[in-house]
């Protein structure tokens, strides 16, 4: 990534709806030179989406909650895989990872209240495959999740190319 690649990406998510010809115009560059970029981007995975970000809250899914779960680590009765598939099923699961330390997994939930988080967790130990959770409740989000900040720091600390 260059200096015109962080450009273009601040640019496409302060306006995600802007034309590749608008961005030429913005950016004071060709429109084939945003067209390419963006591919490489996309295609370099630097860039994985184009759809609207969506808010669990503005559909109705103000409480959020992280579950920390330990599994049966037995392929045959259970396993990461197994896991994963059984959570991907439910809708308020938003994302899962595979952790380090106490548990196996984390995953972070949302639900409709309190009351309805106890369904939600309910619902994501049917599977015998895990063996335990703990539930943490988020009361407030004090930095949102975001990639841009890392994306200009990586910017920062490339080399300055020699121009002799």
């Amino acid at each position: 990534m260059d200096e015109l690649d962080g450009r273009l990406i601040d640019l496409f998510a302060d306006d995600p709806r802007v034309g590749v010809l608008e961005a030429s115009r913005r950016l004071g560059v060709a429109r084939g030179t945003v067209q390419a970029r963006l591919d490489k981007l996309a295609a370099t995975g630097v860039i994985t989406g184009w759809g609207p970000d969506l808010s669990p809250e503005a559909l109705g899914y103000p409480v959020t909650a992280f579950l920390t779960l330990e599994i049966r680590q037995d392929a045959s009765r259970g396993g990461h895989d197994t896991v994963g598939a059984h959570l991907a099923g439910i809708p308020e699961v938003l994302e899962v990872h595979t952790i380090t330390g106490a548990g196996d997994l984390w995953a972070r939930v949302v639900a409709r209240s309190n009351t309805d988080l106890q369904r939600v967790i309910d619902r994501v130990l049917e599977t015998p495959a895990i063996v335990r959770s703990s539930t943490v409740i988020a009361l407030a989000t004090q930095v949102a999740y975001r990639v841009r900040p890392l994306a200009r720091a990586g910017l920062s600390e490339q080399p300055v190319p020699d121009r002799r």
